[in-house]
């Protein structure tokens, strides 16, 4: 029930379109109806017209309960006179009557239709929009444990699954009831007997439908599951392409995406043939009923003795509305097993809706303007799960000054450069930022404060000058070649084939390493951060590469306070002071000169770089 509710909640999120979806629909049953019932009078006239009741001209009493015995004793006086007069034109009457009750009905039906198009992805739109900005608002932590392709699954397929629960939500409540409950009516006007009997099968049905159901939910959450790691699979295939054609392992990644696809398929297929079940299920017993109902119905005809016998006109014309009134029984069962399905999807969607934003900023945090005296990491403690990755950190980094991070792979250099900017929080410990710690600040300033240069040069698929001017869309064109030029990137841009207009492609794909960096570092001088953190910003660059990038990084670090995150140790001789990380923790710290003077650690990485002086 209480999925059921979270899907009406979304469906009412535009009151306007809902209601509108349900007056038209309210129309629509009502002319449908009314199309059918139309043919009543005329058939009671050609049907043994020597036993036909005759009918008198009826008069208004003022009674607005009785307007609608009014109506019809009013349409039946008319009908009689009119077939008395000329039966042909009579027929003519009711079969322009019928076609524009159809007209109107249809006209009703697309009325309907057309605002729930709008709805229904308007709906859409919005929990995509929730689900995009929860997976940007999400910690780091959350892609480490979560495949990105399951994430787009769930932004696509699940959210598809909503959209048609969307339509089926309004449809269960306001008209297929509506059209029921409207259609017994009627067949309890014609014949109450006859009715009762048609309704012994129903609740064998709606068991049959509820049972289909709940298997369905289950098969259809799987099925979406199973397609999250089928997205995974094409997005790891088609981003490694060239280790796969490299490695020639075309054949294994072919066979291991088949195992995957073929599970997907079954699981689809299965779901599927259940929610198509339902409905052939639901026809089936119908059927049933209409047969039970003609031969009931047909005895009653035959036996002349019966005194309530039926007319041949008005079981024609019960067997007519009965026949419609099947059509919104399935609709229910249809849209029943809709639901059922929209449910896992649903499940999915909160999954990510609801996961928990582990960096979560303090109800009133404080401003941070501008950076003043010092960066302090007192006793900082840090783990991913189980193991501590970094533990007991002390470190103070002053205004202006220039800090490098180094040591073996897995010591915990890129982690502790994540800290700062609140990618992660702290264990145990504090990070402070002039003397307060960096919870009590606001995020979005405290990252403000902040540069950041990685070895992974992530660009996006547009022009080289919306990409510099990535997070800073007011930036002029004055302004964005001035960084391009600290970060020797202007050249190369005015030789492109439009210059900063250039579109890069996907990730910057027709960009050299370098270039891709020199952006990157030219993003960063736009920025103009206070705190600059440099993660081995070189290591993947040829030698060439390097030194241009270098002297672009050497520009954008003057005058700011920098982490530097190093492999290669010629980059960091200048640092104000070097700390030497280990499992973990600082197993040495001081500068270039000092550190080799020890002999340890620092002096150890050093000779087997060729760096001994």
């Amino acid at each position: 029930m209480k999925d059921f509710i979270e899907l009406y909640r979304y469906t009412f999120s535009y009151r306007y379109r809902a209601i509108m979806v349900i007056v038209y629909n309210l129309l629509f049953v009502v002319f449908n109806l009314l199309s059918l019932i139309l043919f009543i009078p005329f058939l009671q006239v050609i049907f043994k017209p020597e036993v036909n009741t005759a009918y008198t001209s009826p008069k208004w009493t003022g009674n607005w309960s009785e307007v609608f015995s009014y109506l019809k004793d009013s349409y039946n006086f008319f009908m009689q006179e009119l077939v008395k007069n000329d039966p042909k034109e009579a027929l003519l009457f009711v079969c322009l009557s019928v076609l524009v009750a159809f007209i109107l009905k249809n006209l009703f039906r697309y009325a309907a239709v057309w605002h729930q198009s709008e709805l229904r992805m308007a709906v859409v739109r919005d929990i995509r929009d929730q689900l995009f900005l929860k997976a940007l608002i999400l910690p780091l932590s959350y892609y480490s444990d979560e495949r990105r392709g399951d994430l787009m699954s769930r932004m696509n397929n699940d959210v598809g699954e909503i959209e048609i629960a969307v339509v089926s939500v309004l449809e269960l409540v306001y008209r297929e009831p509506i059209a029921i409950v409207i259609n017994v009516v009627t067949l309890f006007y014609l014949s109450p007997e006859l009715t009762f009997v048609s309704f012994i099968l129903l609740p064998v049905s709606a068991f049959v439908i509820s049972r289909i159901g709940k298997s369905l939910k289950r098969t259809a959450k799987q099925s979406q599951e199973q397609l999250g790691l089928l997205s995974s699979s094409i997005e790891e295939g088609l981003n490694g392409i060239r280790v796969i054609k490299a490695f020639n392992a075309i054949h294994q990644v072919y066979e291991s995406f088949k195992k995957v696809n073929l599970i997907h398929q079954k699981l689809v297929t299965k779901a599927f043939r259940k929610r198509d079940l339902s409905p052939i299920l639901n026809e089936t017993l119908g059927a049933m009923v209409m047969l039970a109902l003609v031969w009931f119905g047909g005895s009653i005809i035959l036996d002349e003795n019966d005194p309530n016998r039926l007319t041949g006109e008005v079981f024609l014309t019960f067997i007519i509305v009965f026949s419609q009134l099947l059509r919104p029984i399935q609709g229910i069962a249809t849209n029943i097993a809709f639901l059922n399905k929209a449910k896992a999807s649903q499940d999915r969607i909160n999954q990510v809706l609801n996961a928990e934003e582990k960096i979560v900023e303090q109800a009133h945090p404080i401003s941070l303007s501008s950076f003043e005296k010092s960066v302090v990491l007192d006793d900082v403690s840090f783990k991913y799960k189980d193991e501590f990755v970094l533990q007991n950190i002390d470190l103070s980094i002053n205004k202006g000054k220039t800090i490098a991070l180094v040591g073996e792979s897995g010591s915990g250099k890129s982690t502790l450069g994540d800290l700062l900017p609140r990618f992660y929080d702290v264990t145990s410990g504090e990070i402070k930022i002039d003397d307060l710690p960096i919870q009590q600040y606001s995020i979005r300033d405290v990252r403000a404060q902040i540069g950041i240069v990685s070895q992974e040069s992530i660009l996006f698929n547009s022009s080289v000058r919306e990409n510099i001017a990535f997070g800073m869309p007011d930036a002029t064109m004055e302004e964005i070649k001035r960084a391009a030029k600290v970060a020797h990137a202007d050249e190369f841009i005015q030789q492109l084939e439009n210059g900063y207009d250039t579109q890069i492609g996907e990730r910057g794909n027709k960009l050299s390493g370098g270039q891709k960096q020199r952006l990157s570092i030219a993003r960063a001088v736009l920025k103009n951060p206070a705190i600059l953190i440099l993660d081995e910003a070189t290591s993947a660059l040829d030698t060439e590469s390097e030194k241009v990038v270098q002297d672009a990084l050497e520009e954008l670090m003057k005058g700011r306070t920098t982490i530097v995150i190093a492999h290669r140790l010629s980059t960091v001789r200048k640092a104000d002071e070097i700390i030497v990380l280990s499992k973990g923790k600082i197993a040495e710290r001081g500068t270039h000169k000092s550190l080799l003077e020890n002999k340890g650690i620092y002096y150890n990485m050093c000779s087997l770089q060729g760096i001994v002086d």
